[in-house]
């Protein structure tokens, strides 16, 4: 099994590989559920700990990377019109802890 280090360094390596920075246009149709549930494996797995075994393409991912990807869940959560209801569902759990 590879160590973190290895994981993060082969990360790198595929990150900055020519091409990696080209935008694609992606047509997806999935239902609201399912963006819902992608919102929500997102902002978890930005929450991954730096120290976590399966934070190694988070370690090797810039800061503008990771705000791109918030970027793109609010997105997907403003195209299918559920932005309130997640944040009112977000609210709910934080009221209930």
């Amino acid at each position: 099994m590879l160590s973190s280090k290895d994981v993060r360094i082969i990360y790198e390596t595929l990150l900055a590989t020519p091409g990696m920075n080209d935008e694609v246009k992606l047509n997806l149709k999935i239902p609201r559920k399912a963006v819902l549930f992608l919102s929500k494996a997102i902002e978890i797995g930005l929450l991954v700990k730096a120290d976590h075994e399966a934070a190694g393409l988070l370690q090797a991912a810039d800061a503008a990377s990771l705000e791109k990807l918030q970027d793109i869940t609010g997105d997907i959560l403003v195209t299918a019109g559920l932005s309130e209801t997640y944040e009112k569902i977000n609210a709910l759990i934080s009221n209930g802890k």
